[in-house]
């Protein structure tokens, strides 16, 4: 049966050989930079170098995580950064940001590129275009079902890698902001606040004039963990995940302790090794083992996650009070000794021949886990002894001397002429070089080349209108709304109208199109944030419907989407596809990679401020200028956890510790839930240093808000970016977002 991968965290060097001491096949660690948990033990180069050799003397491969999205000034040093760990034999980086992906994909082509879950890779049509684009293995959404999985592996010979065991994110990876908007620390930067781990009380909504507000209260008292997911554990489904085709078993863990690591790890090792030997009849897991794991660390229970369930009550902490387990503290005494304080060595073969009018030879040997590894080198000849000559013990005692090393020498031998001197110098130069050389050799070293600099010309359908105002609907009666606006007034630079694929019934899109393509707008449809089977399925059956509807473009929040309608529609020469925010153009290069992927517009990123946004050339880009800006993308549903799914589409209101009103819309026609901030992102008061960016577009997107609230924001606006006007904030609870003040 073909070897499954038992993939082990480490947040530090004690992490990495607690790792590989407990079985991993492979860990993976973040350096210094760029890592998705930046306040883990993060190991500086030399420490993440010594890492990177135990494992790979101990037959271990090392991935290096550099899964946060990256600056314009950060992404411009990223070679240097990665290439002495390249040179020293790293076996893969694990990415999010594409320009990461398409720097390392140009400057290390023999290097494998992992792309992280942080991409919220959904697909299988999206995970094909990257394997044809270089990369080697996908990290797919954690929320993605075994079917989905299966489907895959069937679509793309590509490694397929999913976390079975430890913490869960509330949203899709990559497609949270609450840590950033809240508090500044954003989880794409690896730096997420965990702020979904917090008491909050779900609530009705009542509508007062332009806002929502809480009404009635739904959750239970004593139920307010309700963005908190239980741990992940996957030991039950672990035969049906390697054969729907996972390839590598994620355990997630790096900002956790040595110890849990090599206890996850142990009884991971344990269970792997089990279906791999005995197969499905002799596989079970004992309740021995359950509770080890729990004793290791258990957040409120564990859950099998998304294998076969969407979402679920019985996946969420929900209560206040967690429990403590007793520690078993022989077992945690073993896990130490044994895997977390043994540095262990590896045994070598050393050969010594010393002969006269010859150079001295040494040659080492070491086989591990199957594969020869032999290196042998020569020095200068030794010289006749004057007085006494060497004995071989004179020799071993130096040969022997492996001191810091992880070699030990487990057979010597040694063929030395009589009569010969061989100073201690020359015989430790000589080891040092046969150790320097079978390291190198073990470590898979490589020399770094600089490539040529091909770059090929992009042919991209350019938009040509430019500085006009796009109005995005998220709701009926506000698309009526704008409609009535429009037919009466002039003058207002609002060139697009778009709304959501389930703002109005499929039977509804060719009477909106055609409405306001009469007043001169093109009309664009808003493809889902989550482009999973509900969609495709969604989308298969109104296809003749979106056809006839004649949309001038497709706004997409996933790549998905957009191989999806590349597949259906049969060709996009007749429609633009503007790539949204959450699809990060964070620097110049993922910008270049964006527009590969067949991007007619991007959207500026909302987490850079306004300097370093100019860093990007913002002309011709799409702004966010107005909007209530999405929190959490999940896959889980409030109204499902507090009173069960009844799959009809309503707006809840979140309240959190400060009393703060962030609606909730569960997402029934694709089945996930949009947490959006309580304070609107609104940029009236720095209309000038936005329109200073030069973009193309202004959006406007309208979320929750009611007729009355849309006339004024419309007005508002169209004074602002259009007339030029200093406008007043209207808006009074509103945030400007990272436009000042960026993230870390």
């Amino acid at each position: 049966m073909k070897k499954t991968e038992v993939l082990a965290p480490a947040g530090s060097y004690e992490s990495l050989v607690a790792a590989v001491n407990a079985g991993a096949d492979a860990v993976y660690m973040g350096g210094s930079k760029f890592g998705a948990r930046a306040y883990a033990d993060n190991p500086d180069e030399d420490m993440f170098l010594k890492g990177l050799s135990y494992a790979h003397h101990h037959g271990v491969k090392v991935y290096m995580t550099v899964n946060t999205l990256l600056k314009e000034e950060e992404i411009e040093g990223l070679v240097e950064y990665i290439k002495p760990y390249y040179e020293s034999g790293l076996d893969a980086v694990i990415v999010q940001d594409l320009g990461v992906f398409s720097l390392v994909r140009k400057h290390f082509p023999d290097m494998e590129i992992h792309i992280s879950t942080q991409m919220s890779l959904m697909g299988e049509q999206e995970v094909l275009q990257f394997y044809k684009l270089g990369a080697s293995r996908v990290v797919p959404a954690r929320e993605l079902s075994l079917e989905e999985i299966k489907r895959i592996n069937e679509t793309c010979d590509i490694d397929i890698e999913c976390f079975v065991h430890g913490a869960l994110c509330y949203a899709y990876s990559g497609q949270c902001l609450m840590s950033s908007m809240i508090g500044g620390r954003s989880a794409n930067r690896g730096r997420c606040a965990q702020t979904c781990r917090l008491d909050f009380n779900l609530h009705k909504s009542k509508s007062e004039g332009e806002t929502l507000s809480a009404d009635e209260k739904i959750n239970a008292k004593n139920s307010k963990k309700l963005l908190s997911c239980k741990d992940l554990c996957s030991l039950d489904v672990l035969p049906d995940m390697i054969e729907a085709g996972v390839d590598s078993l994620k355990i997630e863990g790096r900002m956790k302790s040595a110890r849990y690591t090599a206890g996850v790890v142990s009884i991971w090792r344990k269970y792997v090794d089990l279906y791999l030997s005995k197969g499905r009849s002799a596989y079970e897991v004992k309740d021995a083992d359950r509770k080890r794991l729990l004793e290791l660390f258990d957040r409120g229970g564990q859950t099998e996650g998304y294998a076969y369930e969407h979402n679920g009550k019985d996946m969420i902490v929900l209560n206040e009070v967690l429990k403590k387990n007793k520690a078993d503290e022989a077992f945690f005494a073993f896990l130490d000794k044994t895997y977390v304080e043994n540095i262990k060595k590896i045994d070598i073969d050393v050969k010594a021949v010393i002969k006269k009018n010859k150079a001295m030879q040494l040659s080492l040997y070491t086989n591990i886990l199957g594969k020869d590894f032999t290196v042998s080198v020569d020095t200068l000849e030794a010289d006749e002894a004057k007085s006494r000559s060497a004995t071989k013990d004179d020799i071993a005692k130096q040969l022997l001397k492996t001191g810091n090393t992880l070699y030990e020498v487990k057979h010597l031998d040694i063929e030395l002429d009589d009569g010969l001197f061989v100073a201690n110098k020359l015989l430790n130069d000589l080891r040092r070089s046969a150790v320097d050389a079978l390291e190198a050799k073990i470590l898979g070293k490589r020399i770094y080349k600089e490539p040529e600099n091909e770059e090929k010309a992009l042919n991209i359908n350019t938009l040509e209108e430019k500085d006009f105002i796009h109005v995005v609907c998220e709701e009926k009666r506000q698309l009526d709304t704008m409609l009535r606006l429009l037919e009466k007034s002039k003058g207002t630079n609002i060139k697009e109208i778009s709304f959501e694929a389930d703002t109005v019934a499929p039977e509804l899109w060719s009477f909106y199109t055609n409405e306001f393509k009469k007043l001169g707008l093109k009309v664009n449809l808003y493809t889902p944030h989550i482009f999973r089977l509900h969609a495709k399925v969604f989308f298969k059956k109104n296809m003749d419907l979106l056809k006839a509807a004649g949309f001038d473009g497709y706004i997409i929040r996933s790549l998905e989407a957009a191989f999806f309608l590349n597949m259906v529609l049969g060709s996009k020469e007749e429609v633009n596809y503007i790539f949204d925010y959450n699809l990060y153009a964070f620097n110049s290069v993922s910008k270049r990679m964006l527009r590969e992927l067949g991007a007619d517009r991007l959207t500026l990123p909302l987490e850079l401020n306004i300097n370093e946004l100019k860093k990007i050339d913002p002309e011709g880009m799409e702004t966010l200028v107005y909007g209530r800006i999405p929190l959490m993308i999940s896959a889980q549903c409030l109204k499902k956890t507090s009173t069960g799914c009844d799959k009809k589409s309503e707006t809840l209101i979140l309240k959190d510790r400060y009393n703060e009103d962030m609606p909730v819309k569960n997402k029934c026609t694709f089945c996930y839930n949009i947490i959006y901030n309580a304070k609107t992102f609104s940029t009236l008061s720095l209309s000038r240093k936005v329109m200073a960016l030069k973009p193309s577009v202004y959006r406007i997107w309208f979320s929750t808000e009611d007729g009355t609230g849309v006339e004024r924001v419309i007005k508002d606006y169209v004074r602002a970016y259009t007339y030029k006007e200093n406008v007043s904030e209207t808006v009074a609870a509103h945030t400007k977002g990272h436009l000042k003040r960026g993230v870390e």
